[in-house]
């Protein structure tokens, strides 16, 4: 089925524990426009599509984000592994290390726990391809400077091979 390769994506190696970098980073391992959102929203919209090649591509989709999911808790664990208390209470993450340590936990930087009201899945592929693209085009604009490549450039082309023609806007 799949082929797992036991090396990141893009390795990371952080060489100085940061808590306050940490912090902003957790919100894209699982805050509102984090990365398990992203792979919980490609996963669960591809049931329902009614066209198996962007089913296809909503579960390579899906499997991609994952993988993100894995480079950002990589990240968070390597900020955090070697924080002395002093440098968590200092920085505010004391809140977040009385319930983890030093645990990766999908949460967003606020503190608010990952749940299911983070991503759309209606059963309708226009509405959920809308639901995508604005998912992936808030992430671009607004924390575009992480290092990952996300995925709007595959979600445009099936736009336009789906909702397009619905609309009679290319022929």
């Amino acid at each position: 089925m799949w082929n797992y390769e036991r090396r990141l994506e893009f390795p990371v190696n952080i060489k100085e524990a940061n808590a306050d970098i940490a912090q902003a980073i957790i919100s894209q391992y699982g805050g509102p426009d984090g990365e398990m959102g992203a792979s919980m929203r490609y996963l669960s919209q591809r049931y329902a599509c009614p066209y198996r090649e962007v089913s296809a591509v909503l579960t390579d989709i899906g499997t991609e984000e994952l993988a993100h999911l894995e480079m950002v808790a990589a990240i968070v664990h390597q900020l955090t592994k070697n924080l002395s208390m002093e440098q968590i209470e200092a920085s505010g993450f004391r809140n977040y290390y009385v319930d983890h340590t030093v645990g990766i936990w999908p949460q967003a930087a606020g503190g608010v726990p990952f749940n299911a009201c983070e991503f759309q899945s209606k059963g309708d592929i226009i509405t959920d391809l809308m639901e995508d693209m604005a998912a992936d085009e808030t992430f671009t604009h607004t924390q575009s400077k992480l290092p990952v490549d996300y995925n709007w450039r595959q979600i445009c082309p099936m736009y336009f091979i789906i909702i397009a023609p619905h609309f009679n806007i290319i022929n």
